[in-house]
């Protein structure tokens, strides 16, 4: 039996990201986010939800860049940190002992702890209510060699332990159970 709760977010589970911005180590900032995702192939697009009141909202208004860092089971504590602190009091890359390294093509940092690394230009800010959506063209990516399979040159996304959220929670990514159209797949 099923019972009709009160309507909510509850599309899960979501990435636990890292959001770098800043385009400049003065103003460098970190926000951890899951209202994200995939918004077209080609071009290369996606989105992030933020609020007007977060600290680093003004600054992605400013400079209409930011990259998304995959986080993983050793950046845990970072991801869950950086979600609950302000920018404003804090520098969090300092604070949690992460790198910040020049994006390639944006005007942003990357945490260099992060397995991989999606440079977003905004290209487009539309009110929503509480949140406020960015818009992006993914122009770049960085890729750590050591999750990439030599055979395939596919990110394997077990081996990089990566996080996910679900309703207040970070959970690790589990096992691949199958790929994409594998259930109509002709036996050999």
């Amino acid at each position: 039996m099923k019972v009709d709760w009160k309507p909510g977010t509850l599309i899960y589970p979501l990435p636990a990201l890292m959001v770098s911005v800043g385009a400049e180590p003065s103003e460098y900032n970190i926000l951890t986010v899951s209202w994200t995702g995939t918004l077209c192939s080609d071009p290369a697009m996606c989105y992030i939800s933020v609020r007007k009141s977060r600290h680093s909202y003004d600054i992605l208004q400013r400079t209409k860049a930011f990259v998304l860092n995959l986080t993983t089971e050793n950046l845990s504590y970072a991801t869950d940190w950086c979600g609950v602190k302000s920018g404003a009091e804090f520098n969090k890359f300092e604070a949690m002992h992460l790198t910040a390294e020049k994006a390639h093509k944006v005007n942003a940092p990357i945490i260099a702890e992060s397995p991989l690394n999606i440079e977003c230009e905004v290209v487009e800010v539309k009110e929503l209510g509480s949140h406020d959506m960015f818009v992006a063209k993914v122009v770049n990516v960085q890729a750590d060699e050591r999750f990439i399979d030599p055979k395939t040159g596919a990110f394997d996304m077990e081996k990089a332990r990566l996080l996910v959220y679900a309703h207040g929670g970070y959970y690790q990514m589990g096992k691949k159970i199958g790929k994409f159209g594998w259930s109509v797949q002709k036996k050999k």
